[in-house]
């Protein structure tokens, strides 16, 4: 399934918010990505019919085993990039904005290869 970089910016965002929250729910999504209500409550439905997450009786949003490995996946290359980006003089903010980006749209290889290159 090709996977959207909308569905990968929710998963990477419940991975990081599980970190720190012991239960996230859509209103903790709605405020960490800015977005409004009605548009997180629709992704969270499309994440769910994908099996991506699973949401209890009491609301808490978490990963599927496959949803976690996608966010995993994003989130790593966000880390990796972005530190690639300051690597070579960029700012921080702007770093981890680009770094979003291309997060999405890297192919596997040319990551494997900065990753190479950045624990050299």
């Amino acid at each position: 399934m090709q996977m959207s970089e909308s569905r990968e910016m929710y998963l990477e965002t419940i991975l990081i918010l599980s970190r720190t929250h012991p239960n996230v729910h859509a209103i903790d999504i709605c405020e960490y990505m800015d977005f409004s209500r009605p548009s997180v409550s629709r992704a969270l439905k499309q994440l769910r019919e994908a099996g991506l997450i699973e949401v209890d009786g009491h609301n808490h949003v978490t990963l599927t085993s496959r949803g976690e490995n996608i966010a995993r996946t994003v989130y790593e290359r966000h880390t990796v990039l972005t530190k690639a980006l300051m690597f070579l003089g960029v700012d921080r903010e702007t770093a981890q904005d680009d770094a979003c980006r291309i997060e999405h749209v890297i192919s596997p290889e040319s990551f494997e290869a900065i990753k190479r290159k950045m624990n050299e």
